[in-house]
């Protein structure tokens, strides 16, 4: 058999073993439990679980091919992925539990009714979910396009860019509706033994194979490519000191809050396992170096790569140099990176509408079932939409992708102070995140960018803040009907967690 044949049926091998996990995850559970059991795992996910969930919600196609590609072109600057993720588990021991003892408390599955219902407001939920999916279809289209150019890669050109679109979201759908959060950690499990395993090799091959080892390797960047080694990175890229501290302090901050990461977080079976993830997990981001330090190498072995071209770098290394076979098995490892991640987007986006948009209605009310259901649709709705702009649009969602993070980061006051300080108001947190999210937009799309050397999402976070304390200061006071839940407690009386939901501890009635 040719190159093309060979690494084609590993990968579809593969990717039929993908679906197959995924279903297999919730056999004998008989598709019971409602929208909790399929959007949360029923709670009932243990360290492992979380572990490989969560690192591979985190560990996306980026990591293969832009990780790599911003090594090619830039250098240093790429290291603020690995500065943000582990001050973000940092912050996650703390919040997590605290995000987690919140929602058992409630019944709630999702950042958007966790809002809709500290304020009192089920149309607050609603707008979340709004903003929130703007700010995630990005990433699914991003991930499809990023596992259809590794596999038309890793096929030698045999699969065209465009049936490997449609392959990411048919494999990542077809399991995902069915199985759930579950599905995605047992597929999870798939992917970092074979993300671990490929990596290592690569660590240690490409090196050795290209340069003789480190040591010289090491040598010929240091003195012929030093400004990759400094910031602000080659090419004038303008990512110095200053940004590179306020985009890792901006994402460690975003990354707690985030749908995908809360979904981890209400999966958990307990406070302890999320405590016990968020120390385990920096561990994981050592696997980072490994693309950004190859796609540095790649300058010397493939030089003028341009553009787009500059993400295949790694890859570049991967076809010219390894048999068929280990070629098709990194491309199931980077594919999976893009499956395990675009699983959890969709999942989160399902489970925001089912919850917080189609609950709100009174057919779906108190209906989990049914609510299940509406999700599910949502899921297969929003991944076709992603395909489609992806073939007829593709630059519309990577404009969008532009404010992702720092759009979300503006939800940072409403969510985290929202939860931790009683006397934040509805208006006083939607008007920081009005003024927050305008500055955002402003910035952004007229390419300011960093401005001053500054993250425009850290520098919008500043009057978010300010607006939201001021006109929860000063601005109108809630009543004490609006503060009421019917056959509930007063919110007044309970706005966020007390101390036994900060500590991660059960409450007794």
């Amino acid at each position: 058999m040719n190159n093309a044949t060979v690494a084609t049926t590993v990968f579809a091998v593969f990717m039929v073993f993908t679906v197959g996990l995924g279903l297999l995850a919730v056999r004998g559970r008989g598709g019971g439990g409602g929208l909790a059991e399929w959007s949360v795992g029923g709670r009932s996910l243990g360290t492992v679980f979380i572990w490989v969930l969560m690192a591979g919600e985190g560990y996306t196609s980026f990591s293969y091919l832009g990780a790599a590609g911003w090594g090619y072109n830039h250098g240093a600057p790429v290291l603020y992925v690995i500065a943000y993720m582990s001050c973000g588990y940092a912050i996650g021991y703390v919040v997590g539990p605290t995000l987690w003892a919140y929602a058992r408390r409630h019944g709630l599955v999702g950042i958007t009714d966790m809002v809709a219902h500290r304020y009192n407001r089920p149309w607050l939920g609603t707008l979340v979910a709004v903003l929130a999916t703007v700010c995630l279809l990005p990433y699914i289209q991003l991930q499809i396009t990023g596992m259809g150019v590794v596999v038309s890669t890793i096929s030698y050109g045999a699969i065209s860019l465009n049936w490997a679109y449609f392959i990411a979201f048919a494999v990542t759908t077809g399991f995902v509706v069915v199985s759930g959060l579950r599905g995605s950690a047992w597929v999870s499990v798939l992917k970092d033994v074979l993300v671990i395993g490929t990596l290592g090799f690569l660590a240690i091959y490409v090196p050795l194979h290209y340069f003789d080892g480190y040591g010289p390797f090491l040598d010929r960047l240091v003195a012929e490519k030093p400004e990759w080694l400094t910031f602000t990175g080659h090419g004038g890229s303008g990512l110095g000191g200053g940004w590179f501290v306020t985009t890792s302090f901006l994402n460690s901050l975003t990354v707690v809050i985030f749908p995908t990461t809360v979904a981890g977080y209400l999966g958990a079976r307990n406070a302890d396992a999320l405590r016990r993830n968020a120390m385990l997990l920096p561990f994981y981001n050592v696997l980072l170096f490994v693309p950004m330090l190859l796609g540095m190498a790649a300058i010397f072995v493939v030089p003028g790569l341009t553009g787009a071209g500059s993400n295949l770098a790694l890859f570049k290394l991967v076809v010219d140099s390894l048999p068929a076979w280990a070629v098709g098995l990194i491309g199931v490892a980077a594919a999976l990176s893009s499956i395990v991640p675009m699983a959890v987007f969709m999942l989160v986006i399902g489970t925001m509408w089912g919850k917080s948009v189609l609950g709100a209605m009174p057919r779906l009310a108190g209906r989990p079932d049914r609510q299940k259901l509406g999700a599910q649709v949502v899921v297969v709705v929003a991944g076709a939409l992603a395909l489609i702009l992806t073939y007829a649009a593709p630059n519309t969602l990577v404009r969008l992708s532009l404010i992702s993070y720092e759009g979300m980061a503006q939800l940072v006051p409403m969510v985290l102070l929202g939860l931790l300080w009683r006397k934040l108001t509805l208006w006083g947190a939607l008007s920081g995140l009005v003024v927050g999210g305008a500055l955002v937009c402003a910035l952004v799309f007229t390419e300011h960018d960093p401005v001053w050397g500054v993250n425009a999402g850290a520098l919008a976070l500043v009057p978010n803040v300010l607006v939201a304390l001021l006109v929860s200061w000063l601005g109108p006071k809630p009543r004490p009907a609006d503060l009421a839940r019917p056959d509930e407690e007063v919110l007044a009386r309970d706005p966020g967690p007390d101390e036994a939901e900060l500590s991660g501890a059960p409450r007794r009635a």
